[in-house]
């Protein structure tokens, strides 16, 4: 048994995840914007999904191959390593900033509806930290300075 092509499998599952948060984010204009605008609490609940599929799929993507890279673009970013550290310096930025935003928001806030986002912002920030796991080691795997194998 391959686990890690299993895993590579179970990694597509991003996709229908990522294709829920766009639903999610849709949906209250589907109502247009006289409800939205009088059912806040809803807005925020569909909001809150959002964030917890956008979340979800990200997790799910960290579970895909860190050998080969998706595209030209982000092959010129993790072969270079002034490129690479930058990126990773900005992933983890956001990553932080996203986890201290959800932290502060759940427990600080008395207002349900920042209640209901920051749970889903929580959820957004723990994917993005596995995401934080698999740019590193993309990094580490393709820069050019350090990379081993191509010799």
């Amino acid at each position: 048994m391959d686990f890690k092509k299993k895993f590579q499998a179970i990694s597509y599952l991003q996709y229908p995840l990522m294709l829920l948060a766009l639903f999610f984010s849709f949906k209250p204009y589907f109502n247009g914007i006289e409800y939205m605008a009088s059912n806040l609490k809803e807005v925020a609940k569909d909001y809150n999904y959002v964030l917890i599929f956008i979340g979800l799929g990200i997790a799910f993507s960290t579970l895909q191959d860190t050998t080969k890279t998706q595209n030209k673009f982000s092959k010129k970013i993790w072969e270079n390593p002034k490129k690479g550290k930058i990126a990773i310096i900005l992933i983890t930025c956001m990553t932080f900033f996203t986890l201290i935003i959800g932290v502060f928001g759940y427990f600080i806030s008395n207002n349900e509806i920042i209640k209901e986002l920051s749970f889903g912002t929580i959820v957004m920030g723990i994917g993005l930290i596995g995401f934080l796991k698999t740019a590193l080691e993309v990094f580490e795997n393709h820069r050019k300075d350090k990379n081993y194998y191509k010799y």
